[in-house]
């Protein structure tokens, strides 16, 4: 079996996703910002706008297109339809498929979303040296829907979306700390401890991605995620929709730095 190695630039871990690699990103590209995409019709754009400002947390809007555009300020050059390694395609809110481009699909009608992801405060993590299990295990980062509702806008509305990491009881705090010095990849977690108190009943069963094992002495610490809108697309039900699948992001050219308050 043929061991991929995740490229450590981001054009070459965009040019291996547009080539037809499809899989998880995290571990690409470290020290690099990776995206959530969100793509709507531009009737529902402002819905969307919206909907990142009354929920920042989940929603941190890190860049917004022109309607048609497939490129965004944050890696120029890129191609929103062909640099993520999957997508999702939405109908009506129900998923339609899971392309590896969507060329065929984009019209001039689609504003993008770039939306802030925990994936880029990952390698600050592994500096502060708290372990990052779903990178040690080789899978995607475990998400749950929870019990708690967004904050409505115009149309949109749902969940708030999590994801969770296994982090050392000794480096909770740790972690806590670099990450709230990172609002705009989702900040400091929502919660620590007991899944019950986000209504989520086995961490064995993730909503999306892939259980994470926890080691002896971890604790399940849970942050914002960026697949809180695709909750919301199944909640509200446009028309259509692009997104990234959960996991598989875009990886920007911006340092993680960039969004790492002192």
């Amino acid at each position: 079996m043929t061991t991929i190695v995740p490229a450590a630039d981001p054009a070459a871990a965009r040019a291996a996703f547009r080539a037809g690699l499809a899989g998880p990103s995290s571990g690409w590209a470290p020290g690099h910002t990776q995206a959530n995409l969100v793509v709507l019709p531009r009737e529902w754009a402002w819905d969307m706008l919206l909907f990142g400002q009354r929920n920042p947390q989940p929603v941190p809007l890190l860049d917004v297109t022109d309607a048609g555009s497939w490129e965004t300020a944050l890696a120029p050059g890129a191609d929103l339809r062909t640099d993520l390694p999957r997508y999702r395609v939405w109908r009506d809110g129900e998923l339609a498929g899971e392309p590896t481009d969507v060329n065929d699909l984009w019209h001039d009608d689609l504003v993008a979303f770039l939306i802030g992801c925990s994936f880029s405060f990952e390698t600050a993590l592994l500096d502060a040296g708290v372990p990052v299990r779903n990178i040690e295990q080789g899978r995607n980062v475990s998400m749950y829907r929870t019990d708690r509702q967004c904050r409505p806008a115009g149309r949109l509305s749902g969940p708030l979306v999590v994801s969770m990491r296994p982090v050392p009881g000794h480096l909770v705090a740790t972690a806590v700390q670099v990450t709230a010095r990172m609002p705009q990849v989702h900040g400091a977690p929502v919660h620590v401890g007991s899944p019950a108190a986000l209504g989520i009943a086995d961490l064995a069963r993730p909503d999306f991605g892939d259980p994470v094992e926890l080691a002896d002495g971890d604790v399940p610490v849970f942050w914002a995620c960026g697949v809180t809108p695709q909750a919301a697309l199944m909640a509200s039900r446009p028309p259509f929709a692009i997104t990234h699948a959960p996991g598989h992001m875009f990886v920007t050219d911006v340092p993680d730095a960039v969004y790492r308050q002192l």
